[in-house]
């Protein structure tokens, strides 16, 4: 019984440890020496930065910009703006205007570029954790990197590398800023590696995420020569990630430029994403040390590090893991380990059946077991959500996917999926079988590496738990008696490698993979057979998971509705259509609350256009309520056609649309099968594709999206085929429907933000201008 005690307290200490090893646990102080990273004095830029939304056109991205160039003078750092007009292939033109900084190195070698982007999310969003977390991490780190007191008392300190810096602009609207940066700008040839630092919430681990077109050997080899103290890595990772529409500026730089880097993102709290909670007080201070705990090794590596040879035909396996920090090994290695793994697999169970400490019989109870728990499990994790929502729609509100108690979830379906696992073993306990038992979750794990090994190459370090599993087999099967404390160690690399995985997934991608959490829970619990095998009354411990598991349930369910500390995304827009004269309220809510319904009921009396408009919606998001409204007198643009020439079998026009009032975007659709053989946007010549003409082969009718900054026009030159018949739709819209003096829309009750991702607390405009 005591070394049962023990064996327990031990595997409660790994999966404790394979958390804790993810994060700092100290915050750096103010008075923290000049030349180390200080999260508090990062901290002051911080609060001055996110004081208000800053998104690009705002009053307040001008001040985030004039305050940045500011504390890069105070380094003592010459900047720049550069700005001019760019298309991304996001669909979105406009002006970004980048701010740069260079330190001159001692050697003429590639550059080590420093980047975050300085904008927030349009247009409630504070910019606090994304990513003016990013920014001032590099600031802080530019700070002390710079202040080594030389020997005659000076106080700064040169590269090998020039080192660049570059606060990009509109990475919001489609990565803007960073792709006029690469396509524009002569620094963008000096570069060899790039560090990005970004966020997708507002606390947790920040993972690094490598953006490289070749292989990763080299990237992988300096990461860990520079020896970051809390690296949070693995190939599974950026396998998932590049599956996934999320580019960040860094793919700018390796799509266009071919420059590789080091994406650092954390991605917990993910209800904050792109909302107005993403603040200054929501901020994990843990989580910003740990984008400082990324910087300063790598930046006083890589600032003299030989940055012309990061280019590698060679792929890597990586994964980070307590103690040994960040392991890895060549691709080539991975059908020799699966191999190998699988001959040492059968020789046991040869050698096992030949001793007699195998039974083919318990084997097979054992292979049913598992299977059953695996399926119900899978069942739980799958179905499990879909309940949910069905129980509380409300959360469908929350478009990233992940609820404020989502957390909560994590521990329930975790837990009640062990409690599952404990009842039906507890069925067939009998110390002498557990050899037998492990057969089957091993052969899983193996046929899971094989899968992987063909399809998902990144994640091959799943057999090195395996590896472990077999020597736990080999021992079982050879000794009557094995020591419980050795097997229990044994167990150390599956808790410590696998168990972050757990939370990661639901986290990262929403939790609806609450059943990767309840598979994998599953899976590493048969590994944990060696161990538990020998434990006799898994059905008490079953009962005591269930009860936990129901508890966290009631606690979820006490924190499942919208309060003031939670609050519920919504929306609202007007919307005019001066076509056919008529305007409606909309809202791309689920369900309506006492805000909207004011303005927008569940039984609406019109039907409008607007519900199949998703204006570029991240999640494809449609309005699902309209509703008739009053004609407001709001100022219609002024629309000149100022050229409509027919030269040869081209048609050539120039058109002027000018509003007639403050917007802040401006969206241009057209027939999808109107043709342009050109097309200019306020002087942006944009370029044609391979047949030779532009916006072609469009999925639906929009050209681009356009974001004032300031030009509040658009001049529009194009040409097209002399007999087509070519029509414009126009739609303009402001962010100041709460604010507007023509409407009498009253501030949200504090347990209401506005909704991100879409278009809200607008007023549309939409105006088709036919070119006969």
């Amino acid at each position: 019984m005591f070394k049962k005690g023990i064996s327990l307290a031990l595997i409660i200490i790994a999966i404790y440890w394979s958390f804790s090893a993810l994060l700092p646990s100290k915050i750096s102080t103010i008075d923290a020496p000049d030349n180390s990273f200080s999260t508090q004095r990062a901290l002051v830029h911080l609060e001055e930065i996110s004081k208000n939304p800053h998104y690009v056109g705002s009053p307040d991205h001008e001040r985030v910009r004039n305050y940045l160039v500011n504390a890069l003078q105070d380094l003592g750092l010459e900047t720049e703006i550069q700005e001019d007009y760019i298309l991304t292939d996001w669909g979105t033109i406009t002006k970004p205007k980048n701010i740069l900084a260079r330190i001159k190195g001692s050697d003429n070698s590639k550059a080590l570029m420093l980047l975050s982007h300085y904008d927030s999310k349009s247009h409630a969003s504070l910019g606090a954790s994304d990513a003016g977390s990013g920014v001032v991490t590099i600031l802080e780190g530019l700070r002390a990197y710079l202040h080594e007191n030389l020997p005659d008392g000076q106080v700064g300190k040169t590269p090998k590398n020039d080192i660049i810096i570059l606060f990009s602009d509109a990475e919001e609207l489609g990565l803007n800023g960073a792709s006029l940066f690469v396509n524009k700008h002569p620094w963008a040839q000096d570069i060899g590696l790039v560090l990005n630092f970004e966020a997708r919430g507002s606390g947790g681990p920040s993972y690094m995420l490598m953006e490289t077109n070749g292989g990763n050997h080299n990237l992988i080899s300096g990461f860990k020569e520079a020896n970051p103290d809390y690296p949070v890595a693995n190939s599974l990772a950026y396998s998932v990630y590049k599956k996934l529409p999320n580019d960040t500026d860094l793919t700018r730089f390796r799509e266009d430029g071919n420059i590789d880097g080091f994406n650092f993102a954390f991605i917990d709290d993910h209800f904050d994403y792109h909302t107005s909670l993403d603040t200054y007080d929501r901020l994990d201070r843990n989580t910003l040390e740990h984008q400082g705990s990324y910087l300063m090794p790598l930046l006083n590596y890589f600032s003299d590090a030989n940055l012309n040879n990061l280019k590698s035909d060679e792929d890597v396996i990586y994964f980070n893991v307590p103690l040994f920090k960040t392991v890895s090994y060549p691709f080539s290695w991975i059908i020799p380990m699966l191999i190998l793994a699988i001959v040492i697999f059968m020789g046991l169970i040869f050698y096992g059946l030949s001793k007699r400490t195998l039974n083919s019989k318990q084997i097979g109870k054992g292979a049913l077991i598992f299977l059953e728990v695996l399926i119900i499990n899978g069942a739980i994790g799958f179905f499990g959500w879909k309940l949910l929502l069905v129980i509380y729609p409300q959360y469908s509100e929350i478009l990233q996917g992940f609820t404020y108690n989502g957390h909560a979830y994590i521990w329930a379906f975790s837990l009640l999926s062990m409690g599952i696992c404990f009842w039906f073993y507890h069925k067939i306990y009998k110390p002498e079988n557990t050899a037998s038992l492990l057969i089957a979750p091993i052969f899983i794990w193996l046929l899971i590496c094989a899968i992987i090994a063909w399809q998902l190459e990144g994640a091959s370090f799943f057999v090195i738990p395996v590896f472990f599993a077999l020597i736990s087999l080999f021992v079982l099967v050879r000794q009557k008696q094995p020591n419980l404390i050795l097997l229990t160690l044994l167990a150390f690399p599956a808790l410590t490698i696998l168990s972050p995985f757990i939370q990661m997934f639901p986290v990262g991608l929403g939790l609806k993979l609450l059943l990767a959490s309840t598979i994998l829970v599953t899976l590493i619990f048969g590994l944990l057979i060696a161990v538990l095998g020998f434990f006799k009354y898994k059905n008490r411990w079953s009962y005591l998971l269930f009860i936990s598991a129901i508890g966290i349930f009631i606690f979820a369910h006490l924190n499942s509705a919208f309060n003031e500390e939670h609050p519920k995304p919504n929306s609202l827009v007007y919307y005019l259509d001066t076509d056919i004269d008529d305007a409606v309220w909309a809202s791309y809510d689920n369900i309506l609350d006492p805000w909207t319904k004011a303005y927008v009921s569940e039984s609406p009396d019109t039907e409008h256009a607007i519900s199949k408009t998703t204006f570029g919606s991240k999640y494809n998001t449609s309005f699902n309520f309209s509703k008739k409204a009053n004609i407001k007198p709001i100022k219609q643009p002024f629309i000149d056609i100022q050229k409509d020439t027919i030269i040869g079998e081209e048609r050539h026009i120039k058109l002027f649309i000018s509003p007639q009032r403050l917007v802040n975007r401006m969206d241009i659709y057209a027939d999808s099968l109107n043709v342009f053989t050109s097309f200019n946007v306020n002087g942006l010549e944009i370029e044609k594709d391979e047949s030779g003409f532009v916006f072609h082969n469009r999925d639906f009718n929009r050209l681009f999206e356009y974001y004032v900054v300031d030009d509040k026009f658009l001049e529009l030159e194009f040409t097209v085929p002399k007999n087509q018949k070519t029509s414009v739709i126009y739609y303009e819209n402001s962010f100041n429907l709460l604010d507007n003096p023509l409407f009498d829309v009253p501030e949200r009750p504090k347990n209401m933000i506005p909704k991100p991702f879409v278009v809200n607390d607008a007023v549309m405009l939409k105006k088709t201008i036919i070119l006969d």
